[in-house]
C-alpha cells in the first residue's frame, strides 16, 4: 500500500471526521457499532412493518433489518437475522396480507449471527432456497443454531443476480465487514418512476477488528478499500442497510408519517453513510500501521 496515499486519504479522514463529529454523527468504530445494535434488547422486539417503496416492504426488528420483496411469482427476503428474530419477520410478513410459505427465495447481508442464524428456520417454515455469496460459505457452515445445518442451496459470485416475478437483484461482493459481505441493488417502481435502490451488506470497521497483520484475513485492509470504491460507484437513489440506523429509519418514518414526498428516497444519505464509515477505516487503518511500525 502506498504511504503517500494512505497519508492523504488520512487527511482527508479528518476532515471528514471533523465534519461528521460538528453534526453529531459516529466518528469511531465503536459509535458505529453503538449505533447500529443499540438498544440491544430490542434487537428481537416486535415492529410495525411498512412499505419502502415499490414492492419493497420492511418486515424487520427495530434494530435487524429485514426486507420482503413481493413479486406476481413470490416473495423474495433479504436477512433472516438471530432464529429469536424469525417469528417477528413472520408476523410481519403476515401483517403486511403476504403467505410467509410464498417466500421463494432468502438473500442475507453478510455472515454474521445477527444477520443469517436464521436461515434454517425460514427455509423449514417457508421452503425458501437460501442463496449464499462464495466468500462467506464457510463461515455459514460454521453456523449452526441448536445443530441444525447451514442450508445453502445456491452459491453466488460478484455481479451474480437472482430474477423472480419481474424483479432482479444484483449482488454486489462488498467484503471487510466479512469476506463475502453483499450489497443488493434492485430497481423500484413508484409515481410511474423508476428509482435505485441500493441494500448496503455493511461498511463498518468493527470495534477490535485487525486491519493490519490479521493473519485470518491477510488483505483485509484492501478488500475494504474495494468495498468503498464500489459503493461510491453504485447509483442510489434509496439507501437500506443490514441495520435501520444505517439508513435513518426512525427520522424517516417520522416524516413518512407527516406525508409528503417518500423520505427514504435520499441519495445525499447514501453518500453520507459511505463517507461515515470511510472516514473510520482510514483513519483506524493509519493508527494500526503506526503502532506496528509501518511507515511505507
Amino acid at each position: 500500500m502506498n504511504y503517500r496515499k494512505l497519508l492523504a486519504a488520512s487527511l482527508l479522514c479528518a476532515s471528514l471526521l471533523a465534519s461528521a463529529a460538528a453534526a453529531q454523527v459516529p466518528t469511531t468504530p465503536e459509535e458505529v457499532f453503538s449505533r447500529n445494535l443499540s438498544p440491544r434488547d430490542q434487537m428481537n422486539s416486535p415492529f410495525a412493518p411498512y412499505k419502502v417503496i415499490g414492492n419493497i416492504y420492511y418486515v424487520g426488528s427495530p434494530i435487524l433489518a429485514t426486507f420482503l420483496i413481493s413479486t406476481p411469482q413470490g416473495l423474495i427476503l433479504i436477512n433472516s437475522d438471530f432464529e429469536a428474530t424469525v417469528p417477528v419477520i413472520k408476523a410481519n410478513v403476515e401483517k403486511l396480507g403476504f403467505k410467509f410459505t410464498d417466500i421463494k427465495i432468502l438473500l442475507g447481508s453478510h455472515a454474521h449471527g445477527d444477520h443469517m442464524e436464521g436461515d434454517a428456520m425460514v427455509k423449514e417454515l417457508s421452503g425458501a432456497q437460501v442463496y449464499a455469496m462464495a466468500e462467506d460459505v464457510p463461515a455459514l457452515q460454521a453456523m449452526k443454531p441448536g445443530g441444525k445445518p447451514h442450508p445453502i442451496d445456491r452459491i453466488i459470485h460478484d455481479g451474480d443476480t437472482v430474477t423472480l416475478g419481474g424483479t432482479t437483484l444484483t449482488a454486489h461482493l462488498t467484503p471487510g465487514h466479512t469476506k463475502g459481505c453483499t450489497t443488493w441493488t434492485l430497481k423500484a417502481e413508484e409515481g410511474g418512476k423508476t428509482y435505485d435502490v441500493v441494500i448496503i451488506g455493511s461498511a463498518g470497521v468493527n470495534p477490535g477488528v485487525q486491519l493490519v497483520n490479521n493473519k485470518d484475513y491477510p488483505n483485509i485492509a484492501d478488500d475494504f478499500i474495494h468495498t468503498f470504491q464500489t459503493l461510491r460507484s453504485l447509483p442510489c437513489d434509496v439507501p437500506l442497510g443490514s441495520h435501520p440506523a444505517m439508513f435513518g429509519m426512525k427520522e424517516k418514518l417520522a416524516k413518512l408519517s407527516a406525508g409528503g414526498p417518500n423520505p427514504f428516497i435520499d441519495p445525499e444519505g447514501y453518500r453520507i453513510e459511505i463517507d461515515i464509515n470511510d472516514a473510520i477505516f482510514w483513519r483506524t487503518l493509519a493508527a494500526q500501521r503506526a503502532k506496528a511500525g509501518i511507515t511505507n
